[in-house]
């Protein structure tokens, strides 16, 4: 990305520009302390309509609607008639009595600005309808730019009399809701959001965008395109956020059992325990680095061998993601799936031996375990491989560390620790669903014929991989964005 990508201005939010190794990006500190300044940002939106109740909808409804409660601005949800959802929505308090639930197309063709939360497929197959129901002015607002990538794909475009702006809150719905709670009294808790402006007619689309991710609790928001975005969300919902993690902890688990000789409980303790307890705290408030440093004699020459070995066959498979994502490859797997749904619809993923171990580890859990330094070796090298890759790619910083870091040990790998995989992967999109089971067992089959084949035939370190790790200047920029990391952690007690 270049200069003008990554730099902005508000006549609204004070901005601030923070480096992140040699490049400069403008960035918006978010808070409940900015919520007086959204009536102003949002000049000439009367009526937000929220679309959609699955993994963002009732969050970012119930976000907005909550921020906005002062204002004269009406937030509604619209979904499809006879929606099973309705009753969900209206539990979260949105009724047709007041006009802030009603159907979609109705919402749509009556609101200001329109923030389009149904999944991925469902716009593909839907998007003309809710163009053509679009006041002219209107502000469409995505939270993926899934939609601009299957325009592309077909070779079409977005009207060309609507704003077009994207806000992408770096963590599934559920996380977006659940810190704007627990932070109610504490200001700028919440998840950071990318956001662009791909259609700008009157000059507010900037501001537009800005002021919903403040309203919906971003601690922080960066600029990107929708273009890189759509690319790095599906590209790491399938690697290091969903389906890496998923895949390397059934890999390391099986080597412990059958070839280790470990306990059960002891090897789930060893891989899922150590990712979503030490190994993930450790990320989040010190950096990956942190966790390299917490070894010493043998297990950090393990921790070396594992990361030697596993960050090439990681790559090739994240290599392989971000070709099928960038050509759309994946965007029309993700079509023909939902095409299929109604044959063979999404099954359970954690019915295996293993999971059903992990529910007796968690019942008994007393202190953090010990970090593991073969776990910690293949976690953080695939989490390295995808942002070496994603820096090659040219995406900014703010989004290699968001997509790669914070968002799998701030919003991700805490509701893997709290029940499973089953719960991290299933409270995320369709689109992240289906990419988590599709390229999940590819990192587990690559790690395991090659990663764990060569550390068993006792392979050395690569030394050059090992510098290149610990003078990487992810880790600097990491610990310029762990200054606007959430104020909490995610909690699930209550």
């Amino acid at each position: 990305m270049n200069k003008d990508e990554l730099t902005f201005t508000s006549e609204i939010f004070a901005t601030e520009d923070i480096k992140l190794a040699e490049t400069v990006e403008t960035v918006v500190i978010g808070g409940r302390d900015k919520f007086p300044l959204l009536p102003e940002a949002f000049n000439g939106i009367n009526k937000i309509g929220v679309i959609g109740w699955g993994s963002q909808g009732p969050a970012q409804a119930q976000n907005l609607r909550d921020s906005l409660k002062e204002t004269s601005i009406k937030v509604a949800v619209g979904l499809r008639d006879g929606s099973g959802s309705m009753a969900a929505a209206r539990d979260a308090g949105f009724n047709e009595a007041d006009e802030t639930l009603d159907e979609m197309y109705e919402v749509i063709s009556s609101s200001d600005m329109v923030v389009l939360l149904i999944s991925d497929a469902a716009q593909a197959e839907n998007y003309k309808e809710i163009f053509a129901n679009m006041k002219d002015g209107a502000t469409l607002g995505l939270s993926h730019g899934f939609l601009l990538g299957y325009l592309d794909s077909i070779g079409e475009k977005f009207p060309a009399n609507i704003n077009i702006i994207g806000v992408c809150p770096k963590g599934m719905g559920p996380s977006v809701r659940r810190l704007y709670v627990q932070g109610k009294e504490i200001n700028g808790a919440g998840i950071n959001c990318s956001f662009a402006v791909e259609q700008d007619i009157n000059g507010r689309a900037t501001d537009y965008a800005l002021a919903w991710a403040v309203a919906i609790g971003a601690p922080y928001v960066f600029k990107t395109t929708l273009t890189s975005e759509y690319r790095s969300d599906i590209f790491g919902e399938r690697s290091i956020l969903l389906g890496a993690v998923h895949g390397i902890v059934e890999a390391l688990y099986r080597k412990m059992v059958m070839e280790d000789g470990v306990n059960e409980e002891e090897a789930f303790t060893a891989t899922v325990e150590n990712v979503t307890g030490p190994i993930s705290r450790t990320i989040s408030h010190d950096g990956i680095l942190a966790v390299y440093n917490k070894f010493s004699g043998d297990d950090k020459k393990v921790f070396e061998r594992m990361y030697s070995l596993s960050y090439k066959p990681a790559l090739d498979i994240l290599l392989e993601i971000y070709d099928e994502v960038s050509s759309c490859n994946e965007i029309r797997s993700v079509i023909m799936a939902g095409r299929r749904h109604h044959r063979f619809p999404m099954d359970r993923i954690d019915g295996t031996r293993m999971w059903q171990v992990g529910e007796k580890v968690r019942a008994n859990r007393s202190d953090d375990p010990e970090l593991n330094p073969m776990t910690a070796g293949m976690y953080c090298a695939t989490m390295m491989a995808q942002i070496d890759l994603l820096i090659e790619k040219g995406h900014c910083l703010s989004e290699v560390a968001n997509e790669s870091v914070i968002e799998a040990v701030d919003s991700l790998n805490p509701y893997m620790h709290h029940k499973g995989v089953a719960f991290m992967v299933d409270n995320c999109s369709t689109t992240a669903r289906l990419g988590s089971r599709k390229w999940a067992p590819r990192f587990d089959y690559n790690l395991s014929q090659q990663a764990l084949v060569d550390f068993n035939n006792g392979k050395p370190a690569d030394e050059k991989l090992i510098n290149d790790f610990k003078n990487h200047k992810i880790h600097g920029a990491l610990a310029t964005c762990a200054t606007m990391r959430p104020a909490v952690d995610i909690s699930f007690k209550g």
